[in-house]
């Protein structure tokens, strides 16, 4: 690829999506683009980029977009976050919002769907424990692709073997062919949205958890400020932010403190809080 194309594309990358795009992962976009060069009937990255240049094709550029911006996502990923949120952060909320009985997740970047259906389906594991609760799980992404493959809830096996257990793969799927299909029970819990997290979330409203993992690993720091303090100004006082394992928000923001003992987890901060109230 000529440096010039890559150049191209990486300040395309960064403007529309604010994933960081560097030299030595010229690879990846040779990797992810070559399908989408040939979508549109170009034999070549170059054909592609020089067609971009000289069209402006709106459709073109977010097949580009979308080809990089989609990451591969699993079921229960990690685990720990869906323990903690079951065991320590939802009984917490629930004590708090006894009055109201309503709690509102959103899962950022949620790809094909596996993390906010593995968020439903561990709710409705809980049974009598959220009995007359209402949860409202509100899944983005940028690729209005993703989302419509996220809709329709269905997955190939290789795709419910990575992390969903057999016991929920039997109870809240049934097999379609080779594929398998969720439950409309599990399905109508989650609303899928397009959104793109370089803008600010005040349309999606207010938020008591967060789920915004191993997305903040593809922007640079400013790009991850900025993403944080719009989940900040959407999250409640005594909501979480979970993030991914190899993700902080230490030395990014003063907007969220770690939950002690929590790995992973954040609040607003109170330096935070109190400043915003003086």
């Amino acid at each position: 690829m000529k440096p010039a194309d890559l150049e191209h594309l990486a300040k395309l990358l960064k403007d529309q999506s604010g994933l960081v795009v560097t030299p030595e992962k010229a690879y990846l976009l040779e990797n992810r683009l070559a399908p989408v060069a040939r979508k549109w009937g170009l034999e070549t990255i170059d054909a592609l980029v020089a067609a971009m240049r000289s069209r402006a094709d709106h459709k073109m550029i977010k097949d580009v977009v979308d080809a990089m911006t989609t990451n591969e996502s699993l079921f229960f990923r990690d685990m720990k976050p869906f323990d903690n949120l079951r065991d320590l952060l939802l009984p917490e909320l629930m004590k708090a919002r006894a009055g109201s009985k309503r709690i509102r997740i959103w899962s950022a970047a949620c790809s094909s769907g596996q993390e906010p259906y593995s968020i439903a389906m561990l709710l409705t594991e809980l049974g009598a424990k959220v009995a007359g609760w209402r949860f409202e799980i509100v899944a983005t992404d940028l690729s209005s692709d993703i989302i419509g493959r996220a809709r329709q809830g269905t997955y190939s096996q290789f795709e419910v073997q990575r992390g969903l257990p057999i016991t929920m793969l039997v109870k809240y799927f049934a097999q379609e062919g080779d594929k398998w299909r969720i439950s409309d029970k599990i399905r109508t819990m989650v609303q899928y949205r397009e959104f793109n997290l370089l803008d600010h979330p005040r349309m999606l409203g207010q938020f008591d958890i967060v789920f915004c993992r191993n997305v903040l690993i593809y922007f640079d720091q400013p790009t991850k400020a900025k993403v944080l303090a719009g989940i900040a100004d959407q999250m409640a006082p005594d909501g979480g932010l979970y993030l991914g394992g190899a993700e902080t928000v230490l030395g990014v923001t003063d907007r969220f403190e770690p939950i002690p003992g929590q790995r992973g987890v954040y609040r607003i901060s109170q330096k935070a809080a109190v400043k915003a109230t003086a």
